[in-house]
């Protein structure tokens, strides 16, 4: 059965669990949402979801230099100084600093993106599928397809985790929250690169650090 945006959304409204848990669920329950509303209850999604509207105010600042090349600030919070203590956290907010380090995200969410950039993604996107010959009552689901790999590149929750690529960040992040069991949220990050910007010799240091996690 073919998984909808509609039926996603309706789900999403529903438990407030993240959209790539939703489809998921969904999947798995072949369309019917009263079993894709338990089977996110079961992995306790659904209780991760009623703790977003709690206020994380407290959490940790993480630095992250590689080689003296690139430099990353990230910060992460939690609701209270206790957690902020936990070695989970701080191996998560460690991990982070490392991964936006590695793949050199734009945002922490998709809601971030502006419209604007969305919206130019989608005519290159869509150009490209044309341009293939591709008919054109299948070119919308094409760009929405690669549109999701668009989010994979740019949004630091849609990414691979770069320790463990079988889970995404927002996926650790989720189980990270309902282990401890209190909102935890990658509020906003800043990397720096040595010349970036500046026309200079190419390196990939992305990937030298990518190597350096596994």
């Amino acid at each position: 059965m073919e998984i909808t945006a509609k039926m996603v959304k309706e789900l999403r409204d529903k438990t407030g669990a993240g959209m790539m848990d939703c489809k998921k669920a969904l999947k798995e329950a072949e369309g019917d949402i009263d079993r894709a509303v338990d089977i996110l209850r079961e992995q306790g999604l659904s209780k991760v979801a009623k703790k977003s509207d709690r206020i994380a105010a407290e959490g940790i600042v993480e630095s992250y230099v590689h080689n003296n090349r690139i430099g990353v600030l990230i910060e992460v919070n939690s609701e209270t100084d206790f957690v902020a203590k936990n070695e989970d956290f701080r191996e998560f907010v460690r991990d982070m600093a490392m991964q936006v380090a590695a793949t050199n995200p734009k945002y922490v969410t998709r809601e971030e993106v502006p419209e604007e950039e969305l919206d130019h993604e989608r005519s290159v996107l869509k150009e490209q599928a044309l341009n293939e010959g591709k008919p054109e009552h299948i070119v919308e689901k094409m760009v929405e397809g690669r549109l999701e790999k668009f989010y994979k590149e740019i949004v630091l929750l849609d990414q691979d985790f770069i320790k463990d690529p079988d889970v995404t960040v927002n996926e650790l992040l989720t189980n990270l929250i309902s282990t401890i069991g209190e909102k935890i949220s990658i509020r906003r990050f800043c990397r720096y690169e040595v010349g970036e910007g500046m026309e200079k010799r190419s390196e990939d240091f992305a990937e030298e650090v990518a190597k350096q996690m596994k």
